[in-house]
């Protein structure tokens, strides 16, 4: 307003006085339990498809990271079978020098022998741990991306429940409404069985 009384209204200024003052009864009054339900709804929804998607990235993260987690796990346990093959290269190369040597040199490859037989059974223990570590964060990881898939899908449906809360305000049509709310219900159950790891 100006200093001379000159008034303008913007766009939907006019729109707002009279909803402020209850006007426009006969054109509006029959959607407007409809259009604060929309809107209510799709509120709640954008939130809820918020934290989804944040659990699905949050999943994601933790399969990159379990799987990374695992290829560490192999790469360890790789180095211990290369140990072990190289202990049984020395133990063969042992029991060839105490097949050939002389009678009274035989009683101390046979003695390198065992040694190397005893260090391998050790080697092969952790090497067989570090395996089964791995094997476990393999299976995290693909626990972990399930459910950032399960995440995602409940996001996707969340998102076409919002576009057709959008659709429904704007065409006012009833049966995109329960469309709407169906959609908006999938959603939550795709995102609470994320929830519960199925």
């Amino acid at each position: 307003m100006s200093g001379h009384g000159f008034h303008v209204h913007g766009p939907h200024d006019h729109e707002l006085e009279h909803a402020q003052q209850g006007g426009h009864e006969g054109e509006h009054g029959e959607h407007g339990g409809m259009i604060n339900q929309i809107a209510m709804f799709t509120a709640i929804i954008a939130t809820i498809g918020a934290i989804f998607g944040y659990m699905g990235g949050a999943t994601q993260a933790n399969a990159g990271l379990y799987k990374n987690n695992a290829a560490i796990k192999k790469t360890e346990a790789s180095n211990q079978w290369n140990y072990f093959q190289s202990k049984s290269t020395k133990q063969s190369l042992a029991e060839l020098a105490r097949d050939l040597a002389p009678e009274d040199k035989k009683a101390t490859y046979q003695a390198k022998v065992e040694r190397y037989e005893k260090e391998k059974n050790e080697i092969k223990v952790v090497a067989d741990k570090l395996e089964a570590e791995a094997s476990q964060w393999d299976k995290q990881s693909d626990e972990q991306m399930h459910q950032h898939h399960r995440w995602a899908q409940s996001t996707t449906v969340l998102q076409v429940c919002i576009a057709l809360a959008a659709i429904a305000l704007l065409t006012r049509k009833k049966w995109l409404e329960y469309a709407m709310f169906g959609a908006g219900g999938v959603g939550i159950i795709v995102g609470a069985l994320a929830a519960l790891h199925i």
